[in-house]
């Protein structure tokens, strides 16, 4: 009986874990681009000097006004009063105007022609200190990823019918072993009864003289 019900209880262990075995519970979610994200941003650095590069979304043709934020590479300290020279080795022909509006934070203003992939050749002078940064990868006319919405998880045709199956196979063996345990205690009585009959018979049989 025992050995009965621990093959039963192993037979619904694994149904279950077949119903469930396409299901996935994982809390790993994949990365995407974050939806407050409102601008781009590009980095250069070099062992005087590092450089960031921030950006709206720039339309080619339009007045680009972007931010340029730079620190001293060893103290990452924002440098005030630098003097900034920014030219295209796309076209040598566009002009930018550089404003400082905080220690570290300089304004550049000036306007791409086409919608395309510039980059900037930073030529900058802090008191003693000169060096030439390259800040590529400013797209011009791109637009910012939006964050796609996660689709609800809805359980597969296969996997439905896998958990029905499971159910009624759980159930057959259910009614399979109350059956079984059933017939086992009425086959018990007549078993002692056949057994004991025999003695009796013979115990008050009458011998013939």
């Amino acid at each position: 009986m025992k050995q009965l019900l621990i093959l039963l209880l192993g037979l619904l262990l694994s149904a279950s874990a077949s119903a469930h075995g396409g299901e996935d519970h994982g809390d790993g979610a994949k990365a995407s681009t974050p939806a407050g994200a409102t601008s781009f941003s590009v980095a250069a650095l070099s062992e005087q000097f590092e450089a960031l590069l921030r950006y709206e979304p720039l339309e080619g043709g339009k007045p680009a006004d972007l931010r340029l934020f730079l620190s001293d590479y060893a103290t990452n300290v924002p440098l005030q009063g630098a003097k900034l020279t920014l030219t295209n080795p796309e076209d040598a022909n566009l002009k930018w105007a550089v404003t400082e509006q905080e220690p570290g934070v300089y304004l550049v203003e000036g306007q791409f022609p086409a919608n395309k992939t510039y980059s900037f050749a930073a030529n900058i002078v802090v008191g003693d200190k000169a060096d030439l940064l390259l800040l590529e990868g400013i797209k011009v006319g791109e637009k910012l990823p939006v964050a796609a919405a996660t689709p609800t998880a809805t359980p597969s045709l296969f996997s439905s019918w896998k958990t029905i199956l499971a159910v009624v196979g759980a159930f057959v063996l259910g009614i399979a072993l109350t059956a079984l345990l059933l017939r086992r205690r009425r086959q018990s009585p007549d078993s002692v009864l056949h057994t004991s009959e025999p003695a009796l018979t013979a115990r008050h049989r009458t011998p013939i003289s």
